[in-house]
């Protein structure tokens, strides 16, 4: 199996006049993506950067993203993707555990890297992507004009390419590491269940390059593979239809909101996706209405898929151009096995629920220096994805529920814990429990549940710009129902199947009288 590094060089060699990435009015070809990539490398390399050392990437959607992750690649050192919603102090974590020696950041977030140089000491060396000299550090300009020889690491299958960060249920976040191998393998098996053509396809990239998903398919599969990247900075309906027509994408990968946001664009504007030959949807559970409502519209077909971070993150999909099954994440990929097990690991019959495992070459080596929680999520090889789920007889699984009390909110991974610890900082709260609202726009959202402390008052607004103060974005509950006390069971553990339920009456759904 060759290295990102190996299939980047062999995607210049063998289709260097093809554009590789579009982008703002640019068109960058292979080949000269191969040089850009060779430059930022060797600037790498005369600051410092050495085999091995963790570079951590703190970028929009763009060209620039892309040269940087493979820059870092072929200096021999590792990606650590940044998720834009954090915090400062969620960043600093990350850097501070990866142990990451530089930080390429974005203009736009010249603000956050202020905080993170203070938080985060030991990753001294910061190069800013847009600016000339902030707060004194290295622009993007110098870096690319500075090295004056490619560096030639020694560069292994079985090297770290990415530590990619997943919440944890601890209350911080758990660096995936993935290998070269584990990256190629994927995208090998991707390029054959997609039936993607060299040379030919385009694919849209509006989901957050950060994201696994987006990360593995729509950019390092095309650029490894003589493909075309269109980025998209930002999600918004009419600009990623004008994108679309404007480049002649055929392929549009997203989460299931977007294709809900996406029926709002008038019928006139529908044949703007007429150059796509079809989308497909990954990250969270498709709804079956929204699917059909798209397909009757745009004439377009969705083919639903899924893999956690942990796996590259693609695991199975829907067969292009074969049956597709509404509800279902499809097939394995060629050279990923899945199958459903009980809590000891003993596969299920079909059509009984039980928790989706994985075994294949594109399973991460572990979790970055956690190697009792390693542990924890494998039986034997087989990764836990922590999905429940069933398999039906022709081998299409199905994802019920998650295991945990995970939130899937656009795409995004939300571990209620996370949430409730911020919230228990309040001085007003005795005891808050968080739970998922499904919605049709969001995919889920979280509620939470408070208790306040006698004599104390605070608002659902108070509340809210405390958790915006300490939490991303996406992690902010919509919803604060206050309650006089949380239900418990008689060990004191919180029921929050009650509290699921209590929502679900309120919307009008009453399963408490089942």
């Amino acid at each position: 199996m060759a290295t990102l590094v190996e299939l980047l060089r062999e995607s210049a060699r063998n289709y260097g006049v093809h554009p590789a990435i579009l982008f703002q009015g640019r068109t960058i070809t292979h080949s000269e993506f191969g040089e850009l990539t060779d430059r930022v490398a060797a600037g790498l390399a005369a600051k410092g950067i050495v085999a091995g050392d963790r570079v951590a990437l703190y970028c929009v959607n763009s060209d620039v993203f892309a040269a940087a992750y493979f820059g870092i690649l072929k200096a021999g050192a590792t990606v650590v993707p940044i998720n834009l919603l954090l915090n400062p102090k969620e960043i600093a974590y990350i850097l501070n555990d990866a142990d990451a020696k530089t930080l390429i950041y974005h203009e736009l977030f010249a603000e956050q890297a202020r905080f993170l140089s203070q938080l985060a000491p030991g990753t001294a060396r910061r190069i800013c992507i847009g600016l000339s000299n902030p707060l004194h550090d290295i622009s993007w300009d110098n870096l690319l004009s500075e090295g004056k020889e490619v560096p030639q690491p020694a560069i292994a299958e079985d090297d770290l390419a990415a530590i990619l960060y997943t919440s944890g249920t601890t209350g911080h976040p758990k660096g995936a590491m993935l290998m070269h191998r584990n990256l190629a393998a994927n995208v090998a098996s991707i390029r054959e269940a997609l039936h993607l053509e060299p040379g030919k396809d385009v694919l849209l990239c509006v989901l957050p390059m950060f994201h696994a998903f987006a990360a593995t398919v729509c950019m390092i599969f095309p650029l490894t593979n003589g493909c075309t990247l269109v980025p998209v900075p930002k999600f918004d309906p009419q600009g990623v239809a004008d994108a679309i027509a404007a480049h002649g994408v055929t392929v549009f990968a997203a989460v299931p909101s977007m294709f809900n946001v996406l029926l709002r664009l008038p019928a006139a504007e529908a044949t703007k996706l007429a150059s796509l030959h079809f989308a497909v949807s990954g990250g969270a559970a498709m709804p079956v209405e929204v699917m059909r409502q798209f397909e009757k519209k745009f004439g377009k077909l969705i083919y639903e898929g899924d893999g956690p971070t942990e796996c590259s993150p693609v695991t199975c999909v829907n067969p292009i151009g074969g049956k597709r099954k509404p509800a279902s994440v499809g097939l394995p990929i060629p050279r990923v096995e899945m199958k459903i097990v009980d809590e000891e690991g003993n596969e299920l019959p079909h059509g009984t629920v039980g928790e989706i495992v994985v075994r294949g070459p594109n399973v991460m080596k572990g979790y970055w220096k956690q190697p009792e929680e390693t542990a924890r999520s494998f039986f034997g090889k087989w990764f836990r994805t922590g999905d429940l789920g069933t398999e039906d007889d022709e081998g299409y699984f199905y994802i019920v529920d998650r295991k945990k009390d995970m939130l899937i909110v656009n795409g995004m991974n939300v571990y209620p814990r996370v949430i409730e610890e911020v919230l228990f900082q309040h001085p007003a709260i005795r005891e808050v429990a968080v739970v998922g609202e499904p919605d049709k726009l969001h995919g889920e959202i979280p509620v939470a549940y408070v208790s306040l402390k006698e004599g104390c008052e605070v608002t659902a607004s108070e509340l809210r710009q405390f958790c915006l103060d300490n939490l991303g974005r996406h992690q902010v509950p919509r919803k604060f129902k206050f309650i006089p006390q949380l239900p418990r069971n008689a060990a004191g553990k919180v029921l929050k199947r009650e509290l699921r339920m209590e929502g679900e009456y309120e919307r009008g759904v009453d399963r408490r009288a089942l």
